[in-house]
């Protein structure tokens, strides 16, 4: 395999293929656990991801590479093999989160600025010797009619761009993810103020990645849709794609070789609708997913936290996994869910 930044970054993208977001934070995988009411341990943390890594037809054909929690990178599956080398054997490669978590901002009321810059470089070292050869850092921008301010945007799309400056160097693909939230709160803003907010947050984090010299060939952009706030949902899925391209048009270089979405707040099928009908435009950019929730909803509450119910995860997850495929191409049809 190449270890190339470019070659890593296409391949994470090509073919359909799109990333698993499984870097879920100790106290976010036990809010999902808690809908299924089971522990969050060391081991049902490992028999969950288990599952999911080794769905090989999951695997093999439609995740391109899986993003970590650091706990996952260094945990081995119950038969003692390292969850890095399940992953790589699919052909898929594994990732890791790096941010530590997005702290309020202090004098900014309402807004957060994303931590996890110091001893970065060290670590990142440590993480490619585990076998990790692209990484993730979210920033997050609230919006509503008085935010985000630009002094937030500029100091998360500083901190993202320092971070994607210090991966490229120790050989990681930087993936970088401003998410713009439909969820926060209150929610209500519509689809016009999330394509200005975006637009505006876009542009400040190139502008950003330029000044660190990042090369925007060895990169991934990770962004939100452009969508109307979950308390104010009206925007069909078209106008969201239309939305949505428009604004990546005007904002990302088409030296980026990637875009994988974030499904952040929309239903598993509407991350999915929405996806396929952007891909139906004509863009610079190979243009896929980086789903969480989106991919692992079902298979979660089909597994249930049950040995005997492992199939059943993997098929679900699998089924997900293929619908989004379909989607990176501008192929996946409503009628598809209703088939499998």
């Amino acid at each position: 395999m190449s270890e190339r930044l470019e070659d890593i970054a296409v391949q994470m993208v090509a073919g359909g293929r799109g990333l698993l977001a499984a870097d879920e934070s100790t106290s976010t995988i036990k809010k999902r656990f808690d809908t299924i009411n089971l522990e969050s341990t060391e081991t049902s943390r490992r028999d969950y991801r288990e599952m999911l890594f080794r769905s090989d037809e999951a695997m093999k054909k439609y995740i391109s590479g899986v993003i970590l929690f650091e706990e996952t990178l260094y945990q081995k599956a119950a038969d003692g093999t390292p969850f890095v080398d399940i992953i790589r054997a699919a052909g898929s490669i594994p990732g890791i989160k790096v941010d530590t978590g997005a702290k309020p901002m202090v004098k900014f009321p309402g807004e957060t600025i994303t931590e996890g810059l110091d001893g970065l470089g060290e670590r990142l070292a440590k993480y490619y010797e585990a076998g990790a050869r692209f990484a993730k850092w979210r920033g997050v921008i609230a919006i509503s009619s008085s935010l985000p301010t630009r002094g937030s945007v500029r100091a998360n799309a500083q901190a993202l761009a320092r971070y994607a400056a210090l991966c490229q160097e120790a050989k990681i693909v930087p993936i970088v993810e401003p998410e713009c939230l439909m969820d926060g709160k209150p929610g209500d803003h519509n689809i016009d103020r999330c394509a200005e907010v975006t637009e505006s947050t876009l542009r400040i984090v190139f502008e950003e990645l330029a000044e660190a010299r990042v090369s925007l060939e060895g990169m991934i952009l990770k962004p939100n849709m452009v969508i109307d706030g979950k308390n104010a949902r009206k925007a069909s899925v078209e106008e969201v794609a239309e939305r949505t391209v428009q604004v990546l048009k005007r904002t990302v270089p088409s030296a980026v070789p990637g875009i994988a979405f974030l499904s952040g707040g929309q239903t598993t099928e509407e991350a999915t609708a929405h996806l396929s009908a952007i891909n139906g435009f004509d863009l610079p950019w190979l243009v896929t997913f980086s789903y969480g929730r989106a991919l692992q909803d079902s298979a979660l509450k089909a597994w249930n936290g049950k040995p005997e119910n492992v199939a059943a995860g993997q098929r679900e997850f699998t089924h997900r996994a293929e619908m989004n495929s379909l989607a990176a191409k501008g192929n996946w049809k409503k009628d598809l869910e209703q088939a499998a």
